[in-house]
């Protein structure tokens, strides 16, 4: 978590989608695993893609699981 600080800017891929959001591997941080919940996306837009390309800003550190909340605001399907 220090390595992603609230309010960073972040991208990675889409590596597990659930119906509340999608989880990422953070590019450049091994073990960085980061949720995106669909509240926290752009109105109107549905979930990423597995294995899409996504980014956005970290808002939130979940502690008990050492996991980290993105807010996406972009990504593409490949």
């Amino acid at each position: 978590m220090a390595a992603l600080p609230i309010g960073s800017r972040v991208a990675g891929r889409v590596v597990g989608r659930q119906p509340f959001g999608v989880f990422i591997r953070i590019d450049g941080v091994p073990s960085g695993i980061g949720l995106a919940e669909i509240l926290a996306m752009p109105h109107g837009m549905e979930l990423p893609a597995l294995g899409a390309a996504v980014a956005g800003r970290v808002i939130w550190h979940a502690d008990h699981n050492c996991q980290v909340k993105i807010k996406l605001d972009d990504w593409c399907s490949e």
